[in-house]
């Protein structure tokens, strides 16, 4: 008899049997953190701004970014774990101190926080199902909510997007169209920071 694992690596990224990539953001964490430790090591130190920089963009900023699409709706308490990693390497770089305020640093450096990185890229990924500039399976499960409406709603002009449903079958959804429907619950939950409207995607 096969046992059951509690989490699973799949191309990369750690799923465990919540779905809550506790197991992910844990992994991602520790590499991050070990790296952002190896560069601080580098003799001759302190290297220059620029070179601080392109080292951080490859051994962890490029970390963060990648499949963080899958990160949309997860709690702010785990994404809060890759803040502080995003907020160590601002400090490799630029050099300040623990006591300065992160936010100015990261507006100098045009770093977006790590929850708007992954509203972001939503938002990308939205206005491209919208303007014809994705693929047709994907412009399906992201279409405004006054498009697909059987009858009128007092939300059908607020500019947000209809949530596709799902079955509750493990293998009738996709990975790709789980995706944008996490994706659209996000944007709607952030309607008001972005400002999406209708007239956007028009």
């Amino acid at each position: 008899m096969v046992p059951f694992s509690s989490a699973v690596n799949d191309l990369g990224v750690l799923l465990n049997n919540e779905l809550t990539m506790a197991n992910q953001i844990a992994a991602l964490s520790r590499s991050c953190f070990f790296h952002l430790r190896r560069l601080r090591s580098i003799k001759p130190s302190p290297l220059t701004p620029d070179v601080n920089k392109t080292l951080v963009h490859a051994f962890v900023s490029n970390r963060l970014d990648c499949c963080n699409s899958l990160l949309a709706g997860v709690s702010n308490q785990l994404l809060q774990r890759l803040q502080v990693v995003q907020n160590a390497a601002a400090r490799l770089v630029t050099g300040a101190r623990r006591s300065e305020h992160i936010s100015p640093i990261l507006r100098d450096l045009h770093w977006l926080p790590v929850r708007q990185q992954i509203v972001f890229k939503g938002a990308v990924l939205a206005y491209k199902c919208q303007h014809g500039m994705a693929p047709e399976y994907l412009q399906v499960y992201c279409q405004p909510t006054s498009t697909v409406a059987c009858r009128r709603l007092q939300s059908a002009d607020s500019g947000r997007l209809a949530v596709p449903r799902t079955r509750t079958s493990y293998v009738s959804v996709s990975p790709s169209r789980d995706r944008v429907r996490g994706t659209v619950f996000l944007l709607n939950s952030e309607h008001q920071t972005l400002g999406w409207t209708c007239s956007h995607a028009n």
